[in-house]
């Protein structure tokens, strides 16, 4: 890996932030068994960017870029990609790309330079996207604040420890946020919406053309586009909830196995208990014993 990271020569304003993790604590981090697999090289806040633009032809590192407000462009491949608030740009090694903020309302952002060895693990639950629109998250945006909190901590390796974990725990937990997709129609689909109708309706059956309908989509458009987004097919979401629901009812309660197959609509406690393996890995009744004692 260089020794260098390509950061923009934009000049920093009074209330702009900027920090870049020294070579010889970079190397150490490369190294060391806590953060080799993901640490940051650099980080940073652009507020209200005028001016600010980067080419990197040849990135030796990763980039994640999170809009706050405003809007800009990003160049990548054959094509140029509108970026604004709420949009996540995820840059990965040595993949040539340009970007910069719009002339007359320049993006805000934050943005974490990183390199390691299980970073490309990290980001394979986001899929190959170079852009996700995901909306402004207080959640990310407080761990982007956290991180930076870094600058304030001298140069001490456990501090730098510390913050190659909230990296990484910002990493995952992108793999859980809220997915959402603007349809031709202008319409979005957010996952979290059609999650809470499937949570209302945990103890009976929906089918996939009652989803369908709840969204004004057709079936077949309707789970295409939830699997975009999710990498899974949306029944087999609802399966999954259930048997969360089902495993809280057989620690929380002392309703039979029978019973629990009956409260969330499995006339048949046998296919019941098949989908709990299948889910769970075991038994409901080996699930419950984890439980006794």
């Amino acid at each position: 890996m260089s020794s260098r990271v390509q950061t923009s020569n934009w000049p920093l304003p009074a209330n702009g932030l900027r920090f870049v993790t020294p070579p010889r604590l970079r190397r150490t981090l490369a190294a060391h068994a806590l953060t080799r697999g993901c640490y940051p090289l650099a980080m940073g806040f652009y507020p209200e960017a005028h001016g600010h633009q980067m080419q990197r032809a040849q990135p030796d590192d990763y980039l994640l870029i999170y809009c706050r407000a405003g809007g800009g462009w990003l160049d990548v491949g054959d094509g140029r990609l509108a970026v604004g608030g709420g949009d996540l740009l995820l840059l990965p090694k040595g993949l040539a790309h340009a970007y910069g903020a719009d002339p007359q309302r320049p993006w805000t952002l934050y943005w974490v330079h990183f390199a390691g060895e299980l970073v490309a693990e990290f980001l394979r639950p986001l899929g190959a996207a170079p852009m996700l629109s995901i909306g402004l998250q207080p959640r990310l945006l407080a761990e982007f604040d956290s991180l930076l909190n870094l600058r304030r901590q001298g140069l001490s390796l456990p501090h730098f420890i510390h913050a190659a974990q909230q990296l990484q725990s910002l990493l995952s937990g992108l793999a859980v946020l809220p997915a959402r997709a603007t349809l031709k129609s202008g319409r979005v689909l957010d996952v979290e919406a059609v999650q809470a109708v499937m949570r209302a309706h945990l103890h009976g059956s929906l089918q996939l053309d009652q989803l369908a309908a709840q969204f004004k989509l057709s079936r077949f458009h309707f789970a295409k586009t939830y699997r975009a987004l999710t990498g899974r097919a949306p029944i087999q979401d609802f399966i999954q909830l259930k048997m969360a629901h089902a495993c809280r009812l057989l620690d929380e309660g002392a309703a039979s196995i029978g019973q629990v197959a009956q409260q969330l609509g499995y006339e048949d406690m046998y296919y019941f208990s098949r989908l709990f393996r299948q889910v769970v890995g075991m038994a409901p009744s080996h699930y419950r014993a984890l439980h006794k004692g």
